[in-house]
Parts: C-alpha cells; structure tokens; sequence
C-alpha cells in the first residue's frame, strides 16, 4: 500500500504531479474570533434557553426535539473558562511540527492507510483527496479517533450562545446541532464534542456537518462518531467543496540560494518556473520543474529554518484552519505517512517561544521606530512580520519577518515573561 502513494512524495527528479487521490480531515473551529454579533444577549440563561428554544422551531427543527434537548441543556462554566484562556507564549514552529509529526503518530498512520486502504481508496476515487493526506487530517484532529471531546454539544453550544462575546456564531452552530439530532443522525445524549462544538472523527461544526457530511455506510444516518466510512467520505467531500486539486500535491520543502531576497515569501503567488529562475531547487538540489503551476513561499521558522513551495492545495488546507504551522503538518505527516523521510533542513530547536506581552513590546518598538505593525494585539500577524521584514532591511539583516533573537536584541525585547 504504501509503494502505492510514493507518487505524493517529495521526488529527486522534477515530477510533482499526483496521480492517485483519497484523504481524510478534521475541523479545525474557523475564524471563532469573527463574529458579527452587534448587540449582546443581557438575560438569565434559562431565559436565554427559552429565546434560543423559539429560534431553532422558528428555524424549522420540531418542537418535540427542541424541547426535549433544550430541557436537559446545562451552561458549562467550564466552557467559557476556555473559550476565554489565551495561551501566555506562543508556540514555535520546532516545538509545533514536533508535537504533530513524531514517530508515534507517522507509525500508527502507516498502519491505518494500509488497514483501511479498501475504503480510503473509494474516498479518493470519489472526492480526489489522497489517502494519506486524510490520514494526516485524522491523526492531527483526533489522535486517529482516540479523543473526540467530552463535552455536551448542545449544552456546550448554548453557553456560548448565551454569552455575549459570540452569540451569533454559536446560535447558527446551536440550531444546526438540533437539525442533525432531528434529522436523526445522532441521538442528543451521544452528541458529544469539543468544548467550541465540534464533533466526531473529524471533528466538524455543526453547520459543516449539516452541508457535508454524507451517510456512507448506507445505514440511513449520517454518523461522523462510529462510522469511519461516514467520517472519510464526509472529509473528503469537504475538501473536494473548497477546491482540491487531485492533480497535485500540497507543496514541498525547497532549498533558498545565497542571498535569496525573503521579501519574495509574503505570500505572493508565482509560477514554479519563476522560483526555478530565482535559484530555487527541490530539498535534494535538485531543479524544480520548468512549469506554469503557481506557488508561495513559506519559511515558518525564519531564514535559518526550512523552506517551502506551497501549492493550491495548502490553500485548501488552511481553510480548514488558517495556520501555516497547521498546514505545513498536515503535507509533512501526510507525505511520512506515504513514506517520506523527515525535512531536510529541520527547524531550529533553540529558539525562545514568545509571550504575549513580549509580542506587545515588539509591535510598539516596531511602531515607535516608523514600521508599522498596526495595533498592538499580542499577535504576529502578516502586519507584524511585514514591519520585521523592512525594520531587518533598514539594519542590514537578512530581511525574512522572522522575529530572531537577533531582531529581538536589537529592539531591546525580553523574552522572560
């Protein structure tokens, strides 16, 4: 099986097509932070419970399961203590691919492609995602289903309908909740989740559950908790909604040229020939295909750390969930999985994991000094790594947005607390 997905692996030669397809993936909670809500909820839950309980039969779910799951609904102080926990340091990228892409992880992903090669392979001839890139997604989501989440969903997703912060967001996920209990797919005892609701091997929102997911076994439900055939369709089918190109792959590490100019990895899109023209070559040195197919250059740990080519399918990815760190994992586990060795030019594992309020520091030196990293928020952003980027070029330092214990230094930042 696994001599079966070689063709998705990072190759010596120029080739980069994929020819074969399958996959399987897990949500990731999208863009939580982007509620539109405009005017807060101010009563008690249990008159909150009763307003959401009219929305959902005014939505269409039936009465008698909207009273029957809003009855035994609870608010969770638990979900709201995590709804509002930020982590104190960010993650690096050495520390992120680390914890993701071990041994353990690409050994147990091995074993499953070829334990559920049968029904990976009818994924992929259906939906065009690759297999091991759905096993990538499943061990990353899940721990290949080890771990779905203990929570109550429908009482999980009415905490948060009734708090303030994102009432709107969490009353669609609510009422979508309710129609799969009433469309019978899930009884509302078994419907458990993620502390934000999301749910099964997958990991899916409601609202993504309800347009995505399929009923692959036949049984009449679509069971995203005990029926991996209805997980990895649905995962699939998901993919193949927001644009998977089964023509390809989802990009490559690559090796940079003395002296690369690192303005050129903020995100722009060019043709492979182009980065070919620019000294760009394959991990082994190797030139890259003289093709049109078009790419960005990501360096997630800075110009000492590796390099990659991301193609249209890391798009797909991050919409799943829009982190280059998560992204990166998902290809490099997917292409371990299918029998790839590890990065040839590993991350840096010496450098210090920023807090947030060294974050703060860095965007106010940063806007103190004339490069704007807009509003200070804790977060590195592309605002704040495009400000890096030309204060590093304004001091004569390899100018790749990254911040290094170099830039740090120079902008007298601590990062001991």
């Amino acid at each position: 099986m696994l001599n079966a997905f070689a063709r998705i692996l990072p190759q010596r030669s120029t080739v980069f097509r994929l020819s074969i397809t399958g996959l399987l993936i897990t949500l990731a909670l999208p863009a939580l932070g982007q509620d539109t809500t405009t005017s807060a909820p101010t009563d008690t839950f249990g008159e909150c419970k009763a307003r959401l309980q009219d929305r959902a039969m005014a939505a269409g779910v039936s009465q008698e399961t909207t009273r029957s799951v809003m009855a035994n609904v609870e608010h969770l102080d638990r979900v709201i203590e995590l709804d509002r926990r930020q982590p104190e340091f960010t993650t690096t990228f050495a520390d992120y691919l680390g914890r993701r892409v071990n041994e353990d992880r690409i050994d147990k992903g091995r074993m499953l492609l070829e334990q559920h090669n049968e029904l990976l392979d009818r994924v992929t001839a259906e939906t065009g995602v690759p297999a091991p890139y759905l096993v990538a997604f499943w061990g990353l989501e899940t721990n290949f289903g080890s771990y779905f989440g203990k929570m109550s969903v429908p009482s999980a997703l009415t905490t948060l309908a009734c708090d303030p912060r994102r009432s709107s967001f969490f009353t669609e996920q609510l009422i979508a909740a309710l129609r799969i209990i009433d469309d019978g797919d899930i009884p509302a005892k078994q419907m458990e989740g993620s502390w934000a609701g999301a749910m099964g091997h997958v990991q899916f929102m409601p609202t993504v559950f309800l347009k995505h997911a399929v009923d692959a076994d036949g049984d009449g439900k679509r069971d995203l908790w005990h029926s991996l055939p209805d997980a990895m369709m649905s995962a699939g089918k998901f993919l193949e909604s927001m644009g998977w190109n089964p023509d390809y792959r989802w990009g490559r590490e690559v090796l940079l040229p003395k002296k690369f100019d690192y303005a050129l990895a903020d995100g722009r899109r060019l043709p492979l020939s182009k980065w070919r023209q620019l000294g760009i070559t394959d991990a082994f040195g190797k030139a890259l295909a003289d093709e049109p197919i078009e790419a960005s250059l990501v360096v997630p740990a800075g110009h000492q750390g590796p390099a990659f080519l991301a193609y249209h399918n890391f798009k797909v990815i991050m919409g799943w969930n829009r982190s280059e760190f998560y992204a990166i994992a998902v290809g490099h586990l997917a292409d371990r999985v299918a029998g790839a060795g590890g990065l040839q030019n590993p991350p840096p594992e010496d450098v210090p994991a920023l807090s947030r309020a060294a974050i703060l520091d860095l965007q106010r030196s940063l806007n103190q000094r004339g490069f704007d990293s807009g509003k200070p928020d804790g977060i590195i952003g592309s605002g704040t790594r495009s400000a890096i980027r030309k204060y590093q070029s304004a001091s004569g330092l390899v100018a790749d947005g990254y911040p290094g214990q170099t830039v740090l230094d120079k902008l007298g930042i601590t990062t001991d607390r």
